[in-house]
């Protein structure tokens, strides 16, 4: 059974997967930093991304997401580890999206964080994230490569 301080926890990192969603399908990078800590690791290799450092991460998200003017993550069956100031998470993900070539597709997997409580609220020092499937993704991704 949880205490009353374990459900606000819980509370709490539900709504900074939310944020998370909303940052990247609003392209709020500003937002998106809110996430995560100062120091964080995000390692997006599965789609294609870089891992590494939060700068350089958003940077290359923020040079990527333009070319997917409209997108939806949707997050869900979120199962949280508390260990005190520490949190252990994994949440599905679905997300549809569509280029600035009017090419749509989908995809799901899963998010993993290594969350920690700070003066902030809680944040994310590292994320990973792990694609499990997608449909027309390359075909949708090939309209945005010129031919030749």
């Amino acid at each position: 059974m949880m205490d009353v301080a374990a459900i606000s926890d819980h509370f709490e990192i539900h709504a900074l997967l939310h944020r998370y969603a909303r940052a990247m399908d609003a392209q709020d990078w500003d937002l998106l930093r809110t996430v995560y800590t100062p120091d964080a690791t995000i390692d997006y290799t599965s789609v294609g991304g870089p891992a590494g450092p939060l700068d350089e991460v958003i940077a290359w998200v923020a040079s990527t997401m333009p070319a997917f003017p409209e997108s939806q993550h949707l997050v869900s069956n979120v199962e949280i580890d508390l260990a005190g100031d520490w949190a252990s998470v994994r949440a599905a993900y679905f997300c549809q999206m569509r280029t600035v070539t009017d090419a749509q597709f989908f995809c799901g997997g899963w998010y993993t964080h290594d969350l920690v409580r700070t003066a902030d609220g809680w944040r994310s020092a590292h994320m990973v994230d792990s694609i499990a499937w997608s449909d027309r993704q390359a075909e949708a991704l090939a309209t945005l490569t010129p031919p030749g």
